[in-house]
């Protein structure tokens, strides 16, 4: 399973509001050039998140980004199944929709990819924007 910039580029922008988020509102401009990300490219991605709940907008000259929830709230696995969708190595093995084989009955390496698709899930359910930014804490104390 390969993640898209979509889901990588999801992920930071995220964090960079869990790091803001006592500044008040992130405008789309401000997270995109901290991030090194397309503002275009950015706003499809925040649309996502919107649209999955896990962040909304707030309009006017103070307005920008905001998470909806707290970051120890928001798993890293809610990120990336809002921008890449269920997670799953393989079709036949999806989290919400798994596609139909003909071999199901008797595919022994179905089995194999239920649980990498599992194992996947589980780090990612496992991760919450709260123990990223502990991680980014820790890495901001060191490089001072």
């Amino acid at each position: 399973m390969r993640l898209s910039t979509k889901g990588r580029y999801g992920l930071r922008a995220m964090l960079d509001l869990a790091i803001h988020k006592d500044e008040g509102p992130s405008a789309i401009y401000l997270v995109a050039e901290r991030e090194g990300i397309s503002d275009r490219y950015l706003e499809q991605i925040m649309t996502a998140l919107k649209r999955a709940g896990l962040v909304k907008s707030i309009r006017g000259p103070q307005g920008g980004y905001v998470l909806t929830r707290e970051p120890g709230e928001i798993t890293v696995g809610q990120i990336i199944r809002a921008l890449e969708g269920p997670i799953a190595p393989v079709d036949c093995v999806s989290e919400e929709h798994p596609e139909q084989c003909q071999r199901a009955d008797r595919c022994i390496t179905r089995l194999l990819w239920a649980k990498v698709r599992d194992s996947i899930a589980g780090v990612l359910d496992s991760y919450s924007l709260e123990d990223l930014l502990k991680e980014w804490r820790k890495a901001q104390a060191g490089s001072s």
